[in-house]
């Protein structure tokens, strides 16, 4: 592969990225430039600021909008495939600090591809800082702030909360299967948005996620259990998950106060996070 002709393209690959109109019309991503996503936001981010046609393939996440789905694919975003990487030849590979491993980071790097790595931070001001970072980064900081406009405009949609309003307890199920089921703690992308919609995390004892068991269900006791829509899905829908142990014993299973929503909608904190608390929040009610 040829890189001297991406010198310029790439001067802003730091935390000094440029973001100036001149600066950016001075240096600007050659057309020919490909670019592969390891991560679904990010995915949204490089369609929103103009360069999908640059996208040479995706992580298995990457799937809005819909012309993404035809991408090739190369792996999980926690579980990358570097050889399918580097068989399509990138120019620059584009992941999250959290996702790419250090070996993972140094096989992309000896193979002389330019390696693009952001934070992500489950927060409204994160993800403006991740937009802006991306489209300053590589030359496209206009698109990034018109990115940023229709964010807040969704933003701005979402209901505040009524004065006094009791928050509603939300756990949150990480299903795939009966054999397959974890409860969302602290700190994950999920509890954060539970808590943008207006809701609270009814478990808070750990952070990340725990397997589920029928003693933390009726411990917790939630007034709303939430999951993915495949989650819900998989195991047989509402009536599926009813019968697992412990379901009918909490507050929302005796009211049936079952709610899912689309995975990578709710929890990709990228340019859709205010459509998707804006959806989060009517079901919360």
């Amino acid at each position: 592969m040829k890189f001297h002709h991406l010198a310029m393209a790439f001067l802003a690959l730091s935390l000094g990225a440029c973001n100036n109109n001149t600066q950016e019309a001075a240096a600007t991503l050659p057309d020919s430039t490909k670019i592969v996503s390891l991560n679904g936001s990010i995915s949204e981010v490089l369609a929103g600021i103009g360069l999908e046609k640059n996208i040479a393939g995706t992580d298995i996440t990457s799937n809005y909008p819909e012309s993404m789905k035809s991408k090739p694919k190369v792996g999980h975003n926690k579980n990358i495939n570097a050889e399918g990487v580097m068989a399509l030849q990138p120019d620059l590979i584009i992941g999250l600090k959290k996702e790419v491993s250090p070996a993972l980071a140094a096989q992309f790097k000896a193979a002389g591809v330019k390696l693009l790595l952001v934070d992500q931070d489950y927060s409204i001001e994160g993800t403006k800082k991740m937009i802006h970072l991306l489209a300053d980064s590589l030359h496209a900081s206009a698109k990034g702030d018109s990115v940023i406009k229709v964010l807040e405009s969704d933003l701005a949609k979402v209901p505040a909360p009524a004065a006094g309003a009791q928050k509603p307890r939300v756990l949150f199920i990480y299903a795939r299967g009966t054999g397959t089921m974890m409860v969302g703690g602290t700190g994950t992308a999920v509890d954060k948005a539970i808590a943008l919609a207006g809701g609270q995390n009814a478990v808070t004892e750990f952070a990340d996620y725990k397997p589920l068991t029928a003693e933390a269900l009726v411990k917790a006791n939630p007034d709303i259990i939430l999951l993915f829509d495949s989650g819900l899905q998989s195991l047989g829908g509402a009536a599926g998950l009813a019968k697992v142990q412990g379901i009918k014993e909490t507050n929302a299973g005796k009211n049936n106060k079952i709610i899912s929503m689309d995975g990578e909608l709710l929890s990709s904190f990228g340019p859709r996070l205010g459509i998707a608390i804006q959806e989060l929040g009517a079901k919360l009610k």
